[in-house]
Parts: C-alpha cells; structure tokens; sequence
C-alpha cells in the first residue's frame, strides 16, 4: 500500500479530510522550501504537493507563473525539485509527498529513468497537468510498480467515462478542479462541487481532493465537507510573493493560514 493510500484509508477511519498545500520548489530561493514543506507539516497539512517549475504553464494563474519565475530563476528544474523532496524525506517518512508539473521535462528524462529518480527522492505521487489519463498508461505503469501514484486532473466538465479511465489508471487520488479557468481564478460555487463530486463517486472509489479554488479557511471547511482533502496554493503562494525581502514573515503568515484551515476543516 502507498503512503497516500494508508493515509486516506487511515483519514477516513477518523472522518477526517486532507489539508494539502502546494508551493513551488525553489520559490523565492532554494533554500526556503525545506523548512517551509516541515513547518506546513507542523501546521496540519496531510500531504504536500510540491510544484516543479516550468516556463509555459497551462494550468496555473498568474500567481503560480509568478512563483515559477522566481525559481527559474535560481535554475530549478525537475531534478533540482526532487533533490528537495529526498532532504525533506531524510527527517519526515511519513508525509506524503506528490510532485505536481508538466510533461517536458518528464519526457526528455524519459519515462523509467523518471519513475527510479521519483522512487529514490521518496515521493509518493506524480500529477502531470498536461498528460490525460488516455496518453497515460506507460508512464503509469512504471509509476505504480514502484509505488508511486499517477494522479489526474478532472474537470468540471469531464464526463463519467472519463472518470472510469482514471479510476482504472490513476491511483492515490482524483484532483478536482472546482472551477473553469486557471489556479487562483473564480468563485467557489460549493453547490456545484457537491454535484459534481456525487456523480463522480458514482464512477470511482478512489478519494476526491478538490482545489484552484480554496482561498481561506471559510472555503477549506465548505470543501472539507463535500470532499477527501482540500488543495490549496495561490493563497499561499500570495504570502510569499508578498514578503519576498522576509521569508520568515512568509513562512509565518503560511502557518498562520494552515492553522486556521486546518482547525476549520476540523470543527
């Protein structure tokens, strides 16, 4: 069993959701996401998505590109964010650790020498925006033999059999996108969200985490009643743009948000 699957199994045992930050590698420097990663560990977050930066973003909002910029500019790249998730791993063997990016850099490693260099950084999940489950099924394989999930994106508009081709490649969890558009962007509409999520637990067992839309701890605790975990970014990803000469006040206003998230999410 993977960690993201003993965790869920063991979240859902205590009818509790996941709280699952996600920042970029590397932003503002190199050196901050380590203790940043412990210190959201420290704050109540269940799982980390960490983001591998990439120059031609899809998915992400403004707010992501900006935070891939900076790192880009210290030279992140894929090996660099996995050399990350191996220092964090050295003290932390529980959390786990998903690496969310795009397919580029994943092809020009090529697809086994990816899956071992995943495997040895001790991460726990892949979400790569731009490859669809239908395209997946190599890349999958090689992930899952050495137990690490493949894990997609679904839409609001993604019809049932969509979700049955990731029910059957996918595993760890479904990332619910809650809104049409770009991380960071749109209102909420929870409403929405629990139909939608109704009619894909219909075509799935796999958990639901629902994100690009979570912004506070009022809209954590809306989503951790509807889904499995709840993806949050932007919104902190935004405290450290905005204490880009103070790390530390970065660092301080994201466990202060994780808090509040968290003790919402719970009561």
């Amino acid at each position: 069993m993977s960690r993201l699957a003993g965790l869920f199994a063991e979240l859902a045992q205590k009818n509790r959701k996941a709280l699952i930050p996600f920042v970029t590698a590397g932003d503002p420097n190199p050196d901050f996401t380590v203790p940043l990663m412990h210190a959201m560990v420290g704050a109540g977050a269940d799982i980390i998505e960490l983001g591998v930066p990439f120059s031609d973003p899809m998915a992400d909002g403004p707010v992501i590109q900006r935070a891939s910029e900076r790192a880009l500019a210290h030279h992140q790249s894929l090996r660099t964010t996995l050399a990350i998730a191996t220092e964090f791993r050295k003290t932390n063997g529980h959390t786990p650790v998903v690496i969310m990016g795009y397919l580029n850099p994943v092809e020009i490693m090529g697809y086994e020498k990816f899956a071992d260099a995943v495997q040895a950084a001790g991460v726990d999940g892949v979400l790569t925006v731009d490859l669809p489950p239908e395209e997946a099924a190599e890349c999958a394989e090689l992930l899952k033999a050495r137990d690490v999930d493949p894990i997609f994106l679904l839409a609001p508009n993604s019809t049932p059999e969509r979700v049955k081709i990731m029910d059957a490649i996918g595993s760890g969890y479904i990332y619910y996108v809650s809104l049409k558009g770009v991380t960071g962007a749109g209102h909420l509409n929870s409403a929405e969200v629990e139909t939608k999520l109704t009619e894909i637990r219909a075509n799935t067992k796999l958990p639901l985490a629902v994100g690009f839309g979570v912004k506070d701890a009022e809209t954590a605790k809306i989503i951790g009643n509807l889904g499995d975990g709840v993806v949050v970014g932007s919104a902190l990803i935004k405290e450290i743009e905005a204490n880009l000469q103070n790390p530390a006040q970065a660092k301080q206003a994201i466990i202060g948000l994780l808090t509040s998230m968290r003790h919402a999410m719970d009561n």
